[in-house]
């Protein structure tokens, strides 16, 4: 049998309005539950807990909410747009030396690498 016998534990009851005051408090910025959690004598797994039972949207206090965005017109590209008379030289192991013209499709360029890769 264990030594502490005579040692009891005690749950203690805490009020709704304590538990959100703790939950919001581990809010603020830079807050820690371990540092929170010392503060108000309380188990951290006990602040998480009541953290994921009240979370941000239990509390009266202001939370970010995302905004609908709309995208008018096209992107824009960053990168210039490839011409025909724009070449590449890809060396491949083996010996290989690839020179594609900017013409080429993505998937010829695809099929040709794959087909040099199984030899």
């Amino acid at each position: 049998m264990g030594a502490n016998l005579s040692v009891h534990r005690r749950n203690r009851s805490w009020p709704e309005s304590l538990k959100r005051e703790i939950v919001a408090a581990k809010l603020e910025p830079g807050a820690s539950v371990a540092a929170v959690a010392r503060h108000y004598e309380v188990n951290a797994n006990q602040v998480f807990a009541w953290r994921r039972r009240f979370g941000a949207a239990g509390l009266d206090i202001m939370t970010p909410t995302l905004v609908p965005v709309v995208l008018t017109g096209e992107v824009p590209s960053l990168a210039p747009p490839i011409t025909p008379d724009d070449r590449i030289e890809i060396e491949l192991t083996g010996g290989y030396r690839l020179c594609v013209g900017g013409d080429a499709s993505a998937a010829t360029l695809r099929r040709v690498l794959g087909v040099l890769e199984r030899r």
